[in-house]
């Protein structure tokens, strides 16, 4: 566990750069409230804390995270997007960038409304893989990088307390598909393709049960 929370930090830390460039962008608070409160409430609700499970709480979220993922959904130079959407494509799409700079900063002030885990058994199973990983599979404990209490580590690593394990079980189905291809060094791709699908469904869950 040393080693792999070690290496998170390297990762982190390696995003400092393009955390200054993104620094340089001005925050609006207002506006993003406004475009939270007229486009993105359909699907994450206005303070984002997602009614729907198969889409992601944002409220409470780390705003680098945030950051990423949503210039990751558009397309630059004509390239296509790092990260698949048609949906939030479009809606990336229409954001500037003190736009994404200033939306990540809304969400992350939001405060969060946790999901609650349903399956206790899961939750068990999910613990032990949170904690202590799977050795004979070689997968490393969760913790390493999303923390004990599935905090996350800026600027990389997301929070998942709280998230709705039904969005985390589908976001390790992807990156094991690899649909989804924008984590760094194909690091979840790579500890994904090692996990069945009750073990993803349990660290899931285990994540929704965290605060």
């Amino acid at each position: 566990m040393i080693r792999t929370t070690a290496f998170a930090v390297f990762m982190a830390a390696s995003f400092s750069a393009s955390a200054s460039e993104e620094a340089k962008a001005k925050v609006d608070l207002a506006k993003a409230k406004q475009i939270a409160e007229t486009v993105c409430v359909a699907c994450h609700s206005a303070d984002g804390n997602s009614p729907a499970p198969a889409n992601p709480n944002l409220a409470g979220q780390i705003p680098e995270y945030l950051h990423k993922q949503l210039a990751n959904f558009k397309s630059v130079d004509g390239k296509p997007p790092v990260r698949n959407s048609a949906i939030m494509g479009g809606m990336a799409a229409m954001l500037g960038d003190d736009d994404v700079k200033s939306m990540s900063a809304y969400f992350a002030q939001q405060k969060l409304k946790p999901a609650a885990a349903a399956d206790e058994k899961l939750v068990a199973e999910g613990r032990k893989l949170w904690r202590m990983g799977d050795f004979d599979k070689g997968v490393p404990a969760c913790a390493g990088c999303h923390g004990a209490t599935g905090s996350g580590l800026p600027a990389q690593y997301p929070r998942l307390s709280g998230q709705h394990a039904e969005y985390t079980e589908s976001q390790l189905l992807k990156f094991r598909s690899e649909e989804r291809a924008n984590d760094p060094d194909k690091m979840m791709r790579a500890i994904a393709a090692k996990l069945s699908d009750r073990q993803m469904k349990a660290v899931a869950e285990y994540a929704a049960s965290l605060r």
